[in-house]
């Protein structure tokens, strides 16, 4: 019987978990080619055979999205398989009429095909989608389990953007881990923080190993969600932060909207910055779409000690790179920061360079903030000129990541914060008994655990 033959949609990560969970080692089952799109340079690289298995010897290739209706009818594929995320609905669907045209089935997987079974509870924090406040959320939820005694591991969400084999397991607990392992500014931003509040993440590409890795240090593993991905752990608390910024997208994008109404707990960030309506809509969609769910309002808390520094001064304006680019928010915590200190934003637009002015044709809606690139080397390199370029005095950095440890530039870089801000203790209190109806031992290791399960029903 001739095998079935597929071809994985990605962007460098949920592509490459769906293939280890679903596809590996199925003799049925050739996965022809992964697709790349969102992150640079990840096509024309291969998914090497030391993670693909014995019966990819020379690896799987990833190609162009653009090439897909082509590879479809010209390899003959029957199935195409989207696996990347933060996609709006409409688009979800023309990229299956692409597949659908060219002849092949198109395939959306579940949480139960995709979610592994953990030995420890697991927290998991996910979005509705990218620049929520996911983040500095995941950092409080990190914060308030520690403060109750448990060990906390936090696995972050796949941005494996170098050597794959390499990255198969990663473990980060010191900036020069960081360093060793090369680290792209998109990937420090999301470890950065948590090393700083002396939390050790996990990250890779093999999630099961990852996984059995970070069991071994953890009393409670804490799932870093990525864009607004679903998880890759069964968890058996799951909090998803919804944008009242964005009302509405909770129910117009992918998987975002799976995320809402899966989630235990739905956290309405930004609520102090919002606008009443906005947050209403958010809250009535969560009434409609998933009523079961616990509603909470949440706040981000600008933090920057040096914000004084900013009066009266040309500023230039950083903030987190996949939150302006794909996220599609035209500003972030640095911006406000900036106009409440009456300060002159200065246009980065014009002494942009290299891929830099790419991102801006790219992302029409970016006005005056320059997005924090920085999947390579020289992408870094082109960031670093194109602040240098700016004209500004002082550059305002409200990315995640320290950029002053990363580029060399004349002006003084001031770095600015988000920090959730728990109002009226609610999620505190939630936490509080979630793990009061665990005590604190270690569960029984499992000889051989599923590979993908879905832990809690509804």
């Amino acid at each position: 019987m001739s095998r079935q033959r597929v071809v994985i949609m990605g962007a460098a990560g949920r592509d490459f978990h769906n293939f280890n969970v679903m596809y590996r080692d199925r003799p049925e089952l050739e996965v022809v080619a992964f697709t790349a799109a969102q992150i640079p340079n990840i096509a024309g690289r291969a998914y090497p055979p030391v993670l693909a298995g014995s019966l990819y010897p020379k690896g799987i290739p990833i190609v162009p999205e653009a090439e897909l209706s082509d590879l479809v009818r010209s390899k003959s594929i029957d199935l195409v398989v989207l696996s990347y995320s933060d996609l709006p609905h409409v688009e979800v669907m023309h990229k299956g009429s692409i597949a659908l045209a060219a002849g092949a089935n198109f395939l959306l997987p579940g949480p139960r095909a995709t979610m592994l079974r953990s030995t420890k509870p697991v927290v998991a924090v996910c979005a509705v989608r990218t620049g929520a406040g996911k983040s500095p959320l995941t950092r409080f939820v990190s914060r308030q389990l520690r403060a109750n005694g448990r060990r906390v591991v936090v696995v972050r969400h796949p941005m494996p953007y170098g050597d794959l084999a390499a990255q198969a397991v990663q473990r980060f607990a010191t900036m020069d881990d960081l360093e060793r392992a090369h680290c792209t500014i998109e990937e420090r931003e999301e470890y950065e923080p948590h090393l700083v509040d002396g939390t050790v993440v996990f990250a890779g590409v093999d999630y099961e190993r990852i996984l059995r890795a970070a069991e071994a240090e953890a009393d409670i593993v804490l799932w870093d969600g990525g864009n607004n991905d679903l998880p890759f752990f069964a968890p058996d608390l799951l909090l998803v932060v919804a944008d009242p910024h964005r009302a509405g997208h909770e129910l117009s994008y992918h998987p975002g909207e799976a995320n809402f109404r899966m989630a235990d707990v739905i956290v309405v960030s930004k609520t102090d910055s919002a606008t009443p309506e906005g947050i209403r809509t958010v809250e009535s969609n969560a009434a409609l779409a998933n009523p079961n769910a616990t509603v909470v309002r949440g706040a981000l808390d600008i933090v920057a000690p040096e914000a004084e520094s900013m009066k009266g001064r040309r500023v230039l304006v950083v903030e987190d790179g996949p939150t302006l680019t794909h996220g599609g928010m035209a500003y972030g915590a640095a911006t406000l920061l900036a106009r409440s200190r009456g300060a002159t934003i200065v246009d980065p637009r014009p002494g942009a360079v290299g891929s830099i002015a790419q991102v801006f044709r790219q992302y029409p809606h970016l006005d005056r903030v320059l997005p924090a690139m920085g999947y390579g080397a020289e992408q870094v390199r082109e960031l670093e000129a194109t602040i240098r370029a700016s004209g500004a005095e002082v550059v305002l950095d409200g990315s995640p990541v320290n950029l002053s440890r990363l580029v060399q530039v004349p002006q003084p870089i001031v770095n600015v914060r988000y920090d959730y801000g728990d109002l009226g203790g609610k999620l505190a209190s939630i936490l509080d008994g979630f793990l009061a109806a665990r005590p604190a031992a270690k569960a029984p290791a499992r000889s051989t655990p599923p590979r993908a399960a879905r832990k809690r029903g509804r």
